[in-house]
């Protein structure tokens, strides 16, 4: 049966664009479209899609809102689009908040000059969204909480500074009644001296809601991989480290591991460990699938710091992780998948449990005690 899409956006020539890219492929049919945010929740409502694309900036009512009031109502999983800038950065991780799965680019020179990569692109991202777990009767998205007004960089939600409350997370989203559940022991500890996570689709929400739950004096460092765009990460970093009481900075060349820090990994680009404790960042391969990649960092730290790391591999598509975390588990060091019942995308955590790399199974709410337990 083929995936319902509604098509959302304000542009008559990108509505058009987008619904003939999904129409030319058999397994997707557009079954709607709609000019603003209001249109596109009634339609939600009329049409019951299967995906519902989403731009941001829109009359009437924008995309976000939007996106609340879907998740309320109908939950259907949201691919956004976005602009590549700082500011378009900002907004689709509150969009993410919000409850959509997934983004792409918007970027109207790339639907003119190569049709054919687009069209893959977005047909794919399609197809592995309308089996994500986001359509559930029950699931709301997280309510807006007081907070001090904004900076630019902050979440248009409510965001904390670093030493202010930690705002709740959000409710977690119900477990299904099949496939892999956690069901492992709670850790025992150890002297770790790395904790190095990895994760895609679905990872911003997860990682917020793992690192706000670990204390401002956790005592390994953390390093982040996190599939997302070169003009994304930094706007990320900024936004997790006024949600934490850890630090947490987008990853530069010649940075110090440290505790209570936590390195994220640069769009675009690789990010290893060395023998001195420290980053080296370097070019993005493009040989390579995912930039940054969470194989190239986790075999570097097993490189480096042998039987002394704890590796947590968080919900998205595909299978980054599973030969890094092979390094990691052959030189003893310990591994930890999300369950997938809390997933967003059951791809990367299923690699490592199939692959028996995985040493235990956690569901995402319980993942951030779980590494203050093993680390402290």
């Amino acid at each position: 049966m083929a995936v319902k899409v509604l098509v959302v956006d304000d542009s008559g020539f990108f509505r058009r664009r987008v619904s003939e890219i999904l129409s030319a492929d058999s397994n997707i049919q557009v079954v709607g479209t709609a000019t603003n945010g209001k249109e596109a929740i009634d339609q939600a409502l009329a049409l019951k899609p299967d995906v519902i694309t989403m731009d941001y900036e829109m009359p009437m009512m924008d995309g976000i809102t939007a996106v609340r009031h879907i998740m309320q109502r109908c939950p259907t999983p949201v691919l956004m689009f976005s602009s590549l800038t700082h500011e378009g950065a900002r907004v689709t991780l509150d969009a993410l908040d919000a409850g959509a799965v997934d983004f792409l680019p918007k970027n109207f020179e790339d639907i003119s000059r190569n049709p054919e990569k687009v069209k893959q692109l977005l047909c794919e991202k399609i197809l592995s969204i309308s089996r994500s777990n986001r359509r559930v009767s029950t699931y709301s998205a997280p309510a807006p909480v007081a907070a001090p007004a904004p900076t630019p960089a902050s979440s248009s939600i409510g965001s904390y500074g670093s030493s202010a409350p930690v705002r709740p997370a959000p409710a977690p989203i119900p477990a299904r009644t099949h496939g892999a559940t956690a069901s492992s022991p709670a850790p025992k500890r150890k002297a770790y001296k790395l904790v190095a996570i990895g994760t895609s689709t679905g990872g911003p929400v997860a990682l917020q809601r793992v690192l706000t739950q670990l204390p401002a004096n956790f005592p390994a460092p953390i390093v982040l991989v996190q599939h997302m765009p070169a003009a994304f990460t930094k706007a990320f970093a900024e936004r997790l480290d006024k949600l934490c009481r850890i630090s947490v900075k987008e990853a530069e060349d010649g940075d110090i591991l440290r505790p209570g820090l936590a390195l994220l990994a640069p769009g675009g680009k690789q990010m290893m460990i060395d023998g001195r404790g420290a980053v080296k960042i370097l070019p993005g391969d493009e040989r390579l699938n995912y930039k940054p990649c969470v194989d190239i960092t986790f075999g570097s730290a097993a490189r480096t710091y042998g039987d002394k790391v704890l590796a947590v591999v968080l919900t998205g598509m595909g299978a980054d992780g599973r030969e890094g975390a092979r390094l990691l588990k052959q030189g003893g060091s310990s591994i930890w998948a999300q369950d997938e019942a809390s997933c967003v995308i059951y791809g990367m955590p299923m690699a490592i449990v199939k692959a028996e790399l995985a040493d235990a199974v956690y569901s995402l709410d319980d993942i951030g005690k779980h590494l203050v337990e093993a680390c402290i």
